[in-house]
């Protein structure tokens, strides 16, 4: 009878472990202030945003999920404040395989959020660094290309429009350096077409051929390679 029993229990036990979805991300976070609310966890598909899991928040501020991540990836952490509104609501991470830490706080979810343990999104913070840089100046030489327009200042006009080219021409020069330099990483064709998908189809190239195999293989390497192809016919 106990034989009987063990092989029972033994069977239930396998079959729960086969029902079991497997995981190879753990992400755990804490928004600082959050009472009550949702956060979903969300990828972006062919067109749209889709759900992959949803926590509820009710008294404690701690989160975690558990997923299966096919490939390294950019994720989205929408928060649903409940009767709270606020703009600051949306916050996006490279993801990978492993354990991510994400500490953040209610009132500047987006802004103050700290994200470790994923290589992919250390590389991608540090890019963001400089490149908001270049960003920062284009916006500045609008805002005076727009006033010397006004001005009917024409010559102004094409001196600040020839420097905003030289610093354009920088900034994707910087994003295609940055892409081969990190060649083992995602983040690499993620950049190449996030940021730069525009650029002149040689420099698109350099990236693709640089990227390792296994990056090769991930689901941005495989829509680079797709990209270039169809700007190829």
């Amino acid at each position: 009878m106990k034989k009987l029993l063990f092989a029972i229990l033994s069977l239930f036990i396998l079959v729960s472990c086969e029902n079991k979805p497997e995981t190879n991300l753990q992400i755990t976070g804490n928004v600082k202030g959050l009472q009550k609310g949702t956060l979903y966890l969300k990828k972006l598909g062919d067109s749209t945003f889709v759900t992959i899991d949803s926590m509820k928040i009710d008294g404690k501020s701690e989160f975690e999920s558990n997923i299966n991540l096919k490939s390294p990836e950019m994720l989205y952490l929408f928060l649903d404040r409940g009767e709270t509104n606020s703009g600051d609501n949306n916050l996006m991470f490279f993801a990978e395989p492993g354990k991510i830490n994400i500490a953040t706080d209610l009132e500047y979810f987006y802004s103050k959020a700290v994200v470790t343990g994923s290589k992919n999104n250390d590389l991608y913070e540090n890019y963001k660094k400089i490149s908001s840089k270049y960003n920062e100046q284009q916006l500045e030489l609008t805002v005076a290309k727009l006033k010397a327009q006004k001005n009917k200042q024409m010559d102004l006009v094409a001196s600040i429009q020839e420097k905003s080219n030289a610093i354009m021409k920088r900034k994707y020069l910087y994003a295609i350096n940055f892409a081969v330099t990190n060649k083992d990483y995602e983040v690499a064709p993620y950049i190449a077409l996030s940021e730069i998908s525009d650029a002149t189809i040689k420099y698109l190239d350099t990236i693709q051929k640089s990227i390792s195999p296994k990056v090769a293989k991930s689901r941005y390497g495989i829509l680079l390679t797709k990209y270039i192809g169809e700007r190829k016919k």
